[in-house]
């Protein structure tokens, strides 16, 4: 085989297994005998084998789904909750020289302190004050993994399962709730309608004639429908009037 054939094919094999590439998103930490020896941008980079390697590390947002975490509330309610944690890496250099495995490391953490928090608050709390909660666990997972080179952007509580029967206490709770607000609401009615009713009680007893006037409007009404059997009450007003009549 000729010498020139040989030789190019020796290139070829020495590109490939010397030039590295490094995408948009990524980047390379490399490797001089064992110790850090810098960071490799995008592109295509050139390493010596056998005296240097590297990692690639990606550094686009990433979204870890923590698994259901079984915990007890404040006031001794079981639970299952589990999250959904959003974070980036700062810092390729201390993901990879800092901790053995970041993904893992994030995931476990975060299933710990949620946890934790989890049995800090009472049930009340988890329920209707997800978002301050999710909030605290972002920022303690956040600050302890800034050491690895990582950023939390955000922690989202997915779904809090309850046991069966707290699920019935809670259903049974909302409807008493419901009757509460119904009586109440009722109760204020009746009382608009007495004070309404009242008013007008005191309006046609002031007024000469009013009232004798309500009741001829009365009758009129119902004598629309043949159906009726109208019992008419003699107003008061009209017996005054007789008196009258009698006293001339």
């Amino acid at each position: 085989m000729d010498n020139t054939i040989i030789w190019a094919i020796v290139a070829i094999v020495l590109i490939i297994i010397c030039l590295k590439q490094i995408n948009q998103y990524e980047r390379g930490v490399k490797f001089t005998m064992g110790k850090f020896s810098g960071i490799m941008e995008p592109g295509w980079k050139w390493l010596i084998p056998i005296f240097q390697s590297y990692r690639k590390v990606d550094m686009r947002i990433k979204a870890v789904d923590v698994p259901d975490q079984k915990a007890i509330t404040r006031d001794n309610v079981s639970v299952t909750v589990n999250a959904v944690i959003y974070y980036k890496v700062f810092s390729a250099e201390k993901a990879i020289i800092e901790v053995e495995d970041f993904r893992y490391a994030i995931s476990q953490y975060a299933q710990t302190t949620m946890r934790n928090i989890v049995g800090e608050v009472s049930l009340d709390e988890l329920l209707s004050k997800r978002d301050q909660i999710a909030e605290r666990i972002r920022e303690i997972v956040d600050k302890e993994t800034d050491a690895w080179g990582l950023k939390v952007n955000g922690v989202e509580l997915k779904d809090v399962s309850l046991p069966l029967e707290m699920e019935r206490v809670i259903a049974k709770q909302a409807e008493a709730e419901r009757e509460k607000r119904a009586v109440i609401i009722n109760s204020e009615g009746e009382l608009a309608s007495a004070e309404k009713m009242a008013q007008a009680a005191k309006m046609l007893s002031d007024v000469p004639g009013a009232l004798h006037l309500r009741t001829l409007r009365a009758l009129n009404d119902m004598s629309s429908d043949a159906s009726n059997t109208v019992v008419f009450v003699t107003p008061v007003e009209i017996l005054k009037a007789f008196e009258g009549f009698a006293k001339k």
